[in-house]
């Protein structure tokens, strides 16, 4: 199997690929030439950073059309994982209202703390309480903790998209799930043991 992080010059790259590498899948490539993703079984769209910055350098390299192409139309799976899962909306509210891959219907917006003690940005370990059975949580219990750093969250439009949630500034999405596109909010490599566990359910999907 061919696994292909994609480089769009934000994100922790090397930290996704030795993630990987532990989960032992040792055929795993950072990169952004379009053969190359082509070529690849499973995709891993990751970022760290702003909603503008993560859009414009997909574009520049038109990496947006081929994700797209990839995901909606032949159908290979992939994983979003934090700003990575972000860019899948609609459109995004950090740094104005952008237009963003439009691969999964909804917006992203920015956490509004409702009681005095939630801190924004959101950084450290939270549970992901589940919103219904899903590959990607398989043997994982329900309410495990994970890592998280971020300000904005994922809203889908479809409600039936969500597979995990997390309570902070109320309820956000932390995970979701429309056919063989995942997105989660939390660092699966920053997660420890459990984190590895979600990449390698993410990577044993067969379709």
């Amino acid at each position: 199997m061919r696994i292909v992080v994609i480089d769009y010059g934000m994100g922790n790259l090397g930290s996704i690929q030795q993630a990987v590498s532990e989960c032992g899948e040792n055929n795993v490539f950072i990169s952004d030439n379009h053969k190359e993703i082509e070529n690849a079984d499973k995709l891993i769209l990751p970022g760290v950073g702003a909603f503008a910055e993560g859009i414009k350098n997909l574009r520049i390299n038109h990496l947006d059309q081929l994700i797209r192409h990839l995901t909606l139309d032949d159908q290979i799976p992939l994983l979003g994982i934090c700003l990575g899962m972000q860019l899948l909306a609609t459109q995004g509210y950090e740094g104005g209202l952008i237009d963003g891959l439009n691969i999964i219907p909804g917006v992203v917006k920015k956490l509004r703390p409702v009681i005095s003690e939630e801190r924004i940005p959101h950084i450290g370990w939270n549970e992901v309480h589940y919103q219904k059975n899903n590959l990607l949580f398989e043997n994982i219990s329900n309410g495990s903790d994970f890592y998280f750093v971020h300000s904005y969250h994922f809203i889908p439009e479809n409600q039936e998209d969500i597979i995990g949630t997390t309570p902070y500034c109320g309820i956000f999405v932390a995970a979701f799930n429309c056919d063989s596109i995942w997105g989660v909010q939390f660092h699966p490599e920053k997660s420890s043991m459990l984190g590895l566990n979600v990449l390698k359910n993410f990577l044993r999907y067969s379709g």
